[in-house]
């Protein structure tokens, strides 16, 4: 019924309301309100029909993290107690937070971006973003994938203090489980394939525009450089034929200590190698267009793997499991990437590839029994098993992973070349 708040509090993970009538921002006061009617109609000035309180961030089960987030009033009135309206909107406007562990791109992917996806894009673009704990570092990361899900600026709850008015308003985001969109919840059955499709119209503009620079170069070498040995050289840069394997690569905890063998023995094998060690500064277009275009890529548990997404489906996506981290491997990460279609592989290190095994008894349970430790609590996971963990890998029984890896890649481009049209 317009004029209603519509809340919906059942699921586990997410918090979400519905306002549809005459919705109007009032930052001062951390609220959206819902007006319905007139100052004329015999109702007391400031009367609430309903008042809800929500925090629109997407992990509600963590009482640790939700207790960090801006709390909003959602309050439904009888008479317009603020006056017009500073802006006028004609489409919807989604409300979320951009607080708790925005900062790790695991859950600005997993808390933020896909829980964008699936509560706005049946929108098609006409809709607004009216964001808590606004970061321009975060629009100007991730404006590509914005610029797709919004035709509009997105709006700084706190910093604009003027009066906004939309004829509809979600408050919170929708979430379906790790790193994933569950179709049968979605209009139009829509997938983790299709928000990974709109990754790839975010990023290929840019992608083209680096593309294009990359070609007036070459051309202005080519000009400094005779013919052939220009074609010499792009013969080497360029082997095409040969399967692409990328390595993202960890400093600090949980990184392979011996990665520069691990590069010699994928060469050997018959990949082009490319190793990749992007931080918190690296444009995500490049990321994209690095993984895109690789067959294999391969890395050590931790938030940089949710680079998955990036490659194509059919890839491979080898995942190095440290000690104690085997559940949230295959949870966060294996699983969701079997959903995207990709050929996946985990590789469990054995306790000797583990610098904890320098460190502790060989029958002591961290090395034997990380299950027991893990129960002790998140601190003993997070303090041994991710911040004091690297990992030596046996280059003999990593192979066998490699060489698998490497047929796939070959098959699949046999079969690919089979199909395609003379």
């Amino acid at each position: 019924m317009i004029g209603t708040i519509c809340c919906d509090r059942s699921g586990f993970r997410s918090d979400v309301c519905v306002m549809k009538g005459d919705v109007r921002t009032h930052s001062a006061s951390s609220s959206i309100l819902l007006y319905n009617g007139r100052s004329s109609d015999n109702v007391s000035v400031g009367e609430e029909l309903q008042h809800e309180k929500i925090k629109p961030y997407t992990r509600k089960w963590e009482t640790s993290v939700m207790k960090t987030i801006d709390e909003l009033n959602l309050i439904s009135k009888k008479v317009n107690d603020v006056g017009g309206c500073d802006v006028q909107h004609d489409v919807p406007a989604v409300f979320f937070s951009n607080g708790g562990y925005t900062g790790n791109v695991y859950h600005e992917f997993n808390d933020g971006i896909i829980p964008l996806y699936i509560t706005s894009q049946h929108f098609k673009k006409k809709v607004v973003f009216v964001i808590l704990e606004y970061h321009n570092w975060w629009i100007t990361k991730y404006g590509d994938i914005l610029s797709r899900l919004s035709d509009f600026p997105p709006i700084d709850f706190r910093g604009d203090n003027r009066t906004h008015c939309f004829p509809e308003a979600i408050v919170g985001l929708r979430i379906h489980d790790e790193l994933t969109v569950d179709s049968s919840l979605m209009k139009g059955n829509k997938s983790i394939v299709d928000f990974r499709n709109l990754l790839d119209q975010a990023y290929w503009p840019r992608i083209r525009g680096l593309i294009q620079k990359e070609e007036r170069k070459a051309q202005e070498k080519s000009s400094e450089t005779s013919d052939q040995q220009y074609i010499e050289q792009q013969v080497q840069e360029n082997p095409m034929k040969k399967p692409k394997l990328v390595i993202l690569s960890r400093s600090g905890s949980r990184a392979i200590t011996n990665e520069n063998l691990l590069v010699k023995m994928a060469k050997e094998i018959g990949f082009m190698v490319k190793v990749l060690k992007p931080d918190s500064t690296t444009e995500m277009a490049k990321i994209y267009r690095t993984l895109n275009a690789s067959d294999v890529m391969i890395g050590v548990h931790g938030a940089a793997m949710t680079h998955f997404m990036f490659l194509r489906p059919g890839s491979v996506f080898i995942q190095v499991v440290p000690l104690g981290t085997t559940w949230a491997a295959e949870t966060y990460y294996g699983e969701p990437a079997r959903k995207l279609g990709l050929k996946y592989i985990g590789y469990e290190i054995h306790p000797r590839e583990s610098t904890l095994y320098e460190k502790y008894d060989k029958n002591d349970p961290i090395l034997r029994d990380p299950t027991s430790i893990n129960k002790k609590g998140w601190e003993y996971t997070k303090k041994i098993y991710l911040d004091s963990q690297n990992v030596i890998l046996d280059l003999g029984r990593f192979r066998k992973r490699l060489h698998r890896a490497y047929e796939y890649t070959l098959s699949k481009s046999k079969l690919n070349l089979k199909h395609q049209p003379l």
